[in-house]
């Protein structure tokens, strides 16, 4: 088998350069092409709406829980400030009422008898009653004296009725043990009698007709 030589001729130089050329242009054309295209402008303006929102929706949550951070460091040193000697000031109510028991328990014979000794240790205890209520006073701590109020179950412990028709019902009538508060927390409710059988404590608060004008003189 003879031989024949190859007619065609190989690939030159100048073409692979034309070839290149001609890819380079295509991509540039179709870059060129994206770069032209239109924006969707209403896209955009949509995205950068919502994110708007969320930011200021966080913005507004840390300005809240700030807020309720704030509040309630607030409240916790005021209720430290207030009731921190609540338990303290609790233990002192007994010794409170022993002084009073102490001093009712003297005979009246005993503070008329004059005797010098006797009467000084009588106003002693006295003294010393005045300056407990001073000193919790001082400290935020007040006696509760409800007689003639109306019964508060959140402030007063019904101990008894007592029937009472000129009283309107429900209402605190004698006082059994002393009650405190400390701030607006109760340390220890008042012990009380409280009425039964008068007039409800509705219609008692019910005025009455107006009285008549006295007539004015010609």
């Amino acid at each position: 088998m003879s031989d024949e030589p190859n007619n065609k001729p190989a690939p030159g130089k100048d073409d692979m350069n034309e070839e290149y050329t001609e890819a380079s242009v295509s991509e540039a054309n179709a870059a060129a092409e994206a770069a032209e295209a239109p924006v969707d402008d209403h896209e955009v303006l949509l995205r950068l709406m919502a994110e708007n929102e969320e930011l200021k929706d966080a913005r507004l949550r840390a300005a809240a829980e700030m807020e309720n951070l704030r509040r309630r460091t607030t409240r916790d040193v005021h209720d430290a400030r207030n009731y921190a000697i609540a338990n303290f000031a609790r233990d002192m109510l007994s010794v409170s009422d022993n002084l009073r028991r102490a001093i009712e328990a003297i005979p009246q014979e005993a503070r008329e008898a004059g005797d010098q000794g006797f009467t000084a240790l009588i106003e002693g205890v006295e003294m010393t009653e005045r300056a407990m209520h001073s000193t919790l006073e001082r400290h935020g701590v007040k006696k509760l004296d409800p007689e003639g109020e109306r019964f508060d179950p959140n402030f007063h412990q019904a101990m008894f009725e007592v029937p009472r028709e000129d009283v309107a019902s429900n209402t605190v009538v004698q006082v059994v043990q002393t009650g405190y508060v400390i701030g607006d927390r109760v340390l220890r409710p008042a012990m009380v009698g409280v009425s039964k059988g008068g007039p409800k404590a509705a219609e008692a608060a019910e005025p009455g007709p107006p009285a008549p004008e006295a007539e004015k003189d010609a």
